[in-house]
């Protein structure tokens, strides 16, 4: 049983996570959380702990960004697109099993940090303002299981981790050897 209880988009993301785990969920219901809705996911951060699970899309980002910055603490997971399509939709009620459990298991919590990098640092190693920045970006995205992210985004998700520029490196090359 997944402790925590899991915040989803809507009740098809709840069946497919149901269908594979012993897991609650609660449902925002599109991206005008309520203020119902944003108690209930406070209560339960103070209680079992939360699990932002929302779709890698723009509706998916705007949630998870409401949820994170009026409830510290939650714990996020995250998906690549490309592992959760099915014809022109993508999200977590199309993800298979592995795809979850993989996501479930490299969860990040937002709080407080130490910055370790910088836009500096990301675009010293090519992952802004470069051709090729935002093809970098998804993997290194993918690699580190936050998924796929704007400059903004990697800079804050790479800081919540505490990774430097040496981290990202050995990612980078990782890529390189592929």
């Amino acid at each position: 049983m997944i402790k925590e209880i899991i915040v989803v988009e809507g009740k098809n993301d709840t069946l497919n996570l149901k269908r594979y785990f012993d897991c609650d969920t609660i449902e925002t219901h599109g991206t005008c959380l309520s203020d119902f809705t944003l108690g209930l996911i406070a209560k339960a951060q103070k209680g079992r702990g939360v699990i932002i699970f929302c779709d890698p899309d723009s509706p998916g980002e705007k949630i998870r960004s409401t949820i994170n910055n009026k409830i510290k603490g939650c714990k996020n997971a995250f998906l690549q697109a490309d592992d959760c399509r099915f014809k022109h939709k993508v999200g977590i009620e199309h993800a298979p099993y592995e795809v979850l459990k993989e996501a479930l298991e490299n969860l990040l919590t937002y709080g407080d940090y130490q910055p370790t990098l910088n836009m500096d640092d990301l675009w010293e190693l090519g992952l802004s303002g470069q051709s090729d920045s935002a093809k970098l970006r998804n993997y290194v995205g993918a690699k580190l299981h936050i998924g796929k992210c704007n400059t903004k985004q990697l800079l804050k998700r790479c800081n919540m981790l505490q990774l430097n520029k040496e981290d990202i490196r050995k990612v980078l090359r990782d890529e390189d050897n592929s």
